[in-house]
């Protein structure tokens, strides 16, 4: 029987997957007393570690009592989905993190129903014990209840749960008495999950995951789930669609601590890194160069949403950007859908524009934001979710939504939400605040998060996921304001700013420069209207009293990427460059868009 245990971290957003992992590997001795590793340890990307969530999912392995652990830590989010699918293939159990106040959260039972179906033995530990009014009891009865709602059998109902605060550094079985350790923890993992099998016969080793070298390569990821991978073994890569490629292994790795050790091969049951294949993806199998058997391929949920991607051809375009051609953005697009199984593109009409598929909001922003700093520049248009017929019947995504409120603004998230064809099924007390779940359209999903967070004065704790499609749900109403659009291309006046004050909230500051079609604020009437910010004061000699008062002007009100997607509308684009990100309408110059109104009127 061999030492090898492979285990997946899921949870919710924040639950502390990622923290519990850093306690891990600082607890197995995988650093010297010396080295500095910060907190984290895991989110090394920048996007991962200034939005404090895991986007893409990684390996480490830690020794424990002579048994080898291969951690997986895996994202939280929804839209994060595609990522979580494929790497609970490579585990044999896994850690359900929850959090002992929010308790199990939508993104708790997207993750936990995966594994579930896999077959994977669980462990729930109930992180965060050290919190105030923290109810471990509670959720642990809310757990069970999950588990059983989702078919569990009775060995995963019978699971073991471990009470514990990550941040601290301590896992007991009783929450009340605290441990100096997390060992109860890892001896809970190598008491309760099964050790790797090993299975004799003919290679087989699914790929789930792409590693980048600049020396070798393409890297492929993949637990080996049959026979044995040896260096320099010839193999033949069977693809997604049944073809056969045939391929030599040059090199062989496993993960040790954070890194990678040479291997020259690789029993069944361990995850290995393979260098030396061609023109693999996500989801082939490397099995046996005379009689190749495939695995199952990975099936990964549709996506839900789209937006159209385009080369900048605004006024500015190719300022502040290394890579502008619509080729540039076309292989990028093709890049990204190599790793990323979530994400689809299409072709249109247009040689410079593409659509491209996602999960959500944040599953595209943050391909646009990683573009952006790799010094792309782009523009993308409004979001539209994906329409199907099904049965001849028009049908849209509806996602089940949990909202968690102050009581007292809970009516006002209500009529919020019901505005925007979602209703109400649950309502009830948890701690000091309401928990509410309704279903609502992806579509009125768009632009929620602002007017909540603005009408509960930032206090609401919002989450989502996709439930299924459902019959479409009628007309959703847009935002109610319409912009301010420039007139003139120059640079924006403190003057000119302060004499239009009463005319909306500017995005703007002065001193920044605009071009004519550019989007500079929101009106306090529902139309466009076309403004000049670019006229300064007339100067003269001649002193008159009253002209000179003091500028006052308010703050501009400066977007995040995600508010800009689900602020804009259906005429108009985000220009998004290394440094700058503007809106703008597609038509820059009023005739244009005169001409070109009633093309977005039916949208």
């Amino acid at each position: 029987m061999q030492k090898i245990r492979n285990i997946a971290i899921i949870a919710h957003v924040d639950h502390g997957k990622t923290t519990l992992v850093d306690k891990i590997l600082h607890s197995c001795a995988i650093f010297r007393d010396n080295e500095q590793t910060g907190e984290l340890i895991l989110d090394n990307n920048d996007l991962e570690r200034e939005r404090g969530i895991t986007i893409v999912s990684k390996n480490v392995s830690v020794r424990y009592k002579d048994v080898k652990i291969n951690i997986i830590d895996t994202p939280g989010h929804a839209d994060f989905g595609g990522e979580v699918e494929r790497v609970l293939k490579m585990a044999d159990g896994v850690l359900l993190l929850c959090d002992a106040f929010e308790g199990a959260m939508p993104q708790t039972r997207f993750v936990t129903q995966k594994a579930l179906a896999l077959g994977l033995k669980p462990i729930v530990v109930v992180n965060k014990v050290d919190k105030e009014n923290c109810r471990p009891e509670e959720v642990y009865e809310q757990i069970f209840e999950l588990f059983f709602n989702l078919e569990a059998t009775e060995e995963q109902l019978d699971f073991p749960v471990i009470y514990g605060s990550s941040k601290q550094g301590w896992m007991s079985t009783d929450w009340k008495k605290p441990t100096e350790d997390i060992f109860p923890l890892m001896d809970a993992i190598l008491e309760n999950i099964p050790p790797a099998p090993i299975a004799e016969g003919t290679l087989q080793m699914q790929i789930t995951s792409l590693d980048y070298s600049s020396f070798v390569g393409r890297i492929a990821i993949g637990r080996v789930a049959r026979g044995t991978i040896k260096e320099n073994m010839p193999v033949s890569l069977v693809k997604r669609d049944g073809t056969i490629q045939k391929s030599r292994i040059k090199e062989l790795y496993t993960f040790e601590g954070l890194g990678k050790v040479k291997a020259t091969e690789v029993k069944s049951g361990d995850i290995c890194a393979v260098v030396g294949i061609d023109g693999f993806d996500i989801g082939d199998t490397i099995a046996d160069f005379e009689n190749p058997e495939q695995l199952e391929v990975i099936k990964i949920d549709e996506p839900t949403m789209n937006m159209l991607f385009t080369i900048n051809n605004s006024p500015f375009f190719g300022k502040e950007g290394k890579f502008v051609t619509s080729r540039h953005v076309r292989d990028r697009l093709y890049k990204e859908m190599e790793k990323n199984l979530a994400l689809k593109v299409v072709e249109t009409e247009s040689p410079d524009s593409y659509l491209v598929y996602g999960r959500g909001i944040l599953h595209l922003s943050v391909l646009i934001e990683t573009m952006r700093r790799e010094g792309y520049e782009l523009q993308v248009g409004q979001p539209q979710v994906i329409v199907k017929h099904i049965d001849g019947v028009k049908c849209e995504p509806v996602e089940t939504l949990i909202v968690d409120v102050p009581g007292e603004v809970a009516g006002k998230v209500i009529e919020l939400v019901t505005q925007r064809k979602g209703d109400l099924l649950i309502m009830e007390p948890k701690g000091d605040l309401q928990h509410l779940e309704f279903e609502i359209p992806s579509r009125g999903i768009i632009g929620l998060r602002n007017n909540v967070l603005t009408a509960t004065a930032g206090e609401a704790i919002m989450a989502h996921r996709f439930k299924a499609y459902e019959p479409w749900k009628g007309p959703i109403p847009g935002r109610s304001n319409g912009v301010l659009i420039s007139m003139e291309k120059g640079n924006t006046t403190a003057y000119a700013i302060d004499k239009l004050q009463d005319r909306g909230r500017f995005f703007v500051d002065p001193g920044v420069d605009i071009y004519e079609g550019q989007i500079l604020g929101e009106h306090i009437r529902d139309n466009d209207l076309v403004i000049n910010v670019v006229k300064g004061k007339q100067l003269t000699n001649m002193r008159a009293s009253g002209s000179d008062d003091n500028v006052r002007i308010a703050p501009a009100i400066k977007f995040s990427l995600e508010e800009s997607m689900e602020y804009i509308q259906a005429d108009e684009y985000i220009e998004v460059t290394p440094q700058s990100m503007r809106l703008r309408k597609i038509y820059l110059t009023e005739n244009e868009r005169k001409v070109n109104a009633k093309r977005f009127v039916n949208q």
